[in-house]
């Protein structure tokens, strides 16, 4: 087998997260970043954890159509919510992460196998595995998802429409 690789090369300058950018070097991304008002900051602009965030869901969700696609699991829609949280105790810094993974058109063992193995094989979850606590939660969707602007299911709230939910140990 060959080996395919990608290098994706992001410069940050200014700020950093409290009011600097972050841009790509093919242009595909171009970001001011801004410290939550939650930490302090201003606010108004993304900041580096839904950054992890954005990176980390949509990497689950590919491996979760991967694991599916191999094991001929016909699955109807998907959605991954990553909730990236920065602790801070006495300027010790350090990230936890929770995954919530809503599919629909299979049962809720399924489910919860489906995110277990795509854990195994993301990129995001080995590469942070045994630094980042990381809680993964498996739900079966009765509904069709929706993945347009804020119809997207941005939250845990979303969940409360599920028909059963999973703790997946990661």
């Amino acid at each position: 087998m060959t080996e395919t690789t990608y290098t994706a090369v992001v410069t940050a300058t200014g700020e950093g997260r409290n009011g600097g950018r972050a841009v790509a070097e093919d242009g595909s991304l171009d970001v001011t970043l801004a410290v939550p008002k939650e930490l302090g900051g201003n606010g108004g602009a993304t900041n580096p954890a839904q950054l992890l965030g954005a990176g980390w869901a949509s990497c689950f969700l590919g491996a979760v159509k991967i694991v599916a696609a191999q094991r001929k699991v016909k699955i109807e829609d998907l959605a991954v919510v990553a909730d990236i949280t920065l602790h801070n105790a006495s300027a010790d810094f350090w990230l936890s992460a929770a995954l919530h993974l809503e599919v629909s058109g299979v049962d809720q063992k399924t489910t919860e196998e489906l995110g277990a193995a795509a854990h195994r094989i993301c990129p995001y979850s080995k590469a942070t595995r045994g630094n980042v606590e990381v809680t993964i939660d498996a739900t079966v969707a009765r509904r069709r998802l929706r993945t347009t602007g804020t119809d997207t299911m941005s939250s845990r709230r979303a969940f409360g429409r599920a028909v059963g939910a999973g703790a997946i140990a990661a």
